[in-house]
């Protein structure tokens, strides 16, 4: 049973899954807008969240703790300077996700997150 255990494994092990939250966030925030699958997409959101609110915060502390994520120097400067500011006066809910359709080979969701 899986009883108070949260989040999905995407049969891949926890190296893999930081890694691949890891490239999707970057690819989210480097381009506001991504196609993904619907669960990978329900995994992001929170994941990108955190780091929006983190780097509201706007001091060295907060840009170490997104750097250890965001490995992309232009990505990064980028959240700081654009995106965090931007969303400076929002509580929460920085990011969308609207079903797409399905895939055609094997028939998942897709989903489309964005930030608002």
């Amino acid at each position: 049973m899986r009883h108070g255990r949260s989040g999905r494994k995407f049969n891949r092990n926890s190296s893999s899954r930081e890694a691949l939250a890891r490239t999707q966030a970057t690819a989210l925030l480097r381009e506001g807008r991504i196609q993904t699958t619907l669960s990978k997409a329900k995994e992001l959101r929170p994941y990108v969240e955190k780091l929006i609110t983190t780097a509201k915060g706007g001091d060295l502390h907060s840009r170490r703790i997104v750097a250890r994520d965001i490995q992309d120097n232009s990505v990064l400067q980028k959240l700081f300077s654009e995106i965090a500011p931007k969303y400076q006066e929002r509580p929460g809910g920085y990011c969308r996700i609207l079903k797409v359709g399905v895939r055609r080979g094997d028939a998942v969701v897709m989903a489309l997150i964005e930030l608002v």
